[in-house]
């Protein structure tokens, strides 16, 4: 368990916050909206309306102590930079923030800051990787143009052999297969698959786009 602290409240520290509370975290939400932190005080450890452009403000609530610091402040980009600052002046070694805009990101770049997030952006990647490849429940890049995908085995899929399936994924590499709750890693190539199990695979875009053709 870590404690961890969440400047700014709207749907996208929110949801950080709460989520981190699920994963048995203890989380300090500051806010300066009434309204923002009187909806989550009950889901999180402490929740605090105060003004996190202020140093003074968060050198009271000690949160230098945090294991790490999100700054989920949206619309007030100048709100943001300023609470970055206080933060990097507090001796903060990790700090995750929010960016607005390119120009934003670049400061907070110049700022030292760990993890820049654009929530919208990422969303919206996602949205679009689920609409262009169906089959994929979930994907997370890596570099080089590599991706690991979870793949879902709907009905039209069922009763293929594991291998003619894989055929049209030339270069894809198998990771493994889950079915219920086995897991399975040496994978036979005569395998029956069946509806709902998953496949886990790691290869390069142009790869994945031939497989996910098979699935439309």
């Amino acid at each position: 368990m870590a404690l961890f602290t969440v400047i700014g409240l709207g749907s996208f520290g929110a949801t950080v916050a709460t989520q981190l509370v699920n994963l048995n975290h203890d989380v300090i939400g500051i806010d300066n909206n009434k309204r923002n932190v009187e909806s989550i005080s009950d889901q999180i450890t402490h929740a605090v309306i105060a003004d996190a452009t202020d140093e003074h403000v968060l050198k009271e609530l000690n949160i230098q102590n945090c294991e790490a610091v999100v700054v989920a402040i949206g619309e007030d980009i100048e709100a943001s930079i300023l609470c970055v600052l206080h933060l990097k002046n507090m001796g903060m070694n990790k700090i995750w923030a929010k960016a607005k805009s390119k120009a934003h990101h670049m400061i907070l770049t110049h700022l030292g800051v760990d993890k820049i997030i654009h929530p919208e952006e990422d969303m919206g990647t996602r949205v679009a990787q689920s609409l262009s490849y169906p089959m994929v429940s979930r994907y997370m890049g890596l570099e080089d143009n590599h991706f690991i995908v979870k793949i879902e085995i709907k009905a039209n899929q069922k009763g293929e052999r594991f291998q003619h399936l894989m055929d049209h994924g030339s270069g894809i590499k198998t990771i493994l297969h889950k079915r219920g709750k086995e897991i399975i890693y040496s994978i036979d190539p005569n395998l029956i698959l069946q509806e709902g199990d998953i496949l886990v695979v790691e290869g390069e875009l142009e790869p994945l786009r031939k497989l996910s053709a098979r699935f439309k």
